[in-house]
């Protein structure tokens, strides 16, 4: 990917800015069908893999100001898959994210800042109707076949990692590990 390339041309855009009006913050459509949200969770000596589709997607970037960026995304917990059956439906059950009750997840950010090449998005994740704070690390990239100083199309890379007990989800803890590692592909485009 285009990672270097790409933060070079976000420094030089912003040192290069002729005036001293700030850039508003660029809204983005999330491509969906070449986005991906997985999630792993040790199980005994193995683990368990899944992923969740995003039903909504609202994304705003200003390369000039980060904070001035916002994400807030819903996922569709009753769409849950898993590694296993039996996973799949022990996921989707009352011990842990009860998609009866609560279909959806959500994450809305109440912070973006740098951090060395990357960001970090502090926001409010809610599972079963409990909303914490949780902050992931995000990587931007462009996408394979764009020019240089091209960000109509980007994929960003966020990763993070929650405590399921502490939104209620305690099913099984003698055989499902606490720590939910979180790993998202989003493929953005610029909106028109």
């Amino acid at each position: 990917m285009y990672r270097r390339s790409l933060l070079l041309f976000l420094v030089a855009a912003g040192t290069l800015q002729a005036t001293g009006a700030e850039a508003a913050a660029v809204r983005y459509a999330l491509d969906a069908g070449r986005s991906s949200v997985t999630f792993e969770t040790d199980f005994g000596p193995d683990r368990i893999t899944g992923s969740m589709p995003v039903t909504l997607a609202d994304l705003a970037i200003d390369f000039d100001r980060l904070a001035n960026s916002h994400i807030s995304v819903t996922l569709d917990a009753t769409r849950s898959q898993a590694s296993f059956p039996f996973a799949a439906q022990a996921l989707m059950g009352p011990k842990v994210l009860d998609v009866r009750a609560f279909p959806t997840i959500a994450f809305k950010s109440t912070s973006v800042r740098r951090k060395g090449d990357d960001a970090l998005i502090d926001g409010a994740l809610t599972i079963r109707g409990v909303t914490k704070p949780v902050t992931l690390l995000a990587t931007i990239f462009r996408q394979t076949g764009t020019e240089p100083g091209d960000l109509s199309r980007l994929t960003i890379r966020l990763v993070g990692a929650v405590q399921r007990s502490a939104f209620g989800a305690t099913g099984w803890p003698d055989l499902v590990g606490d720590e939910v590692r979180i790993e998202i592909f989003a493929r953005i485009d610029r909106d028109a």
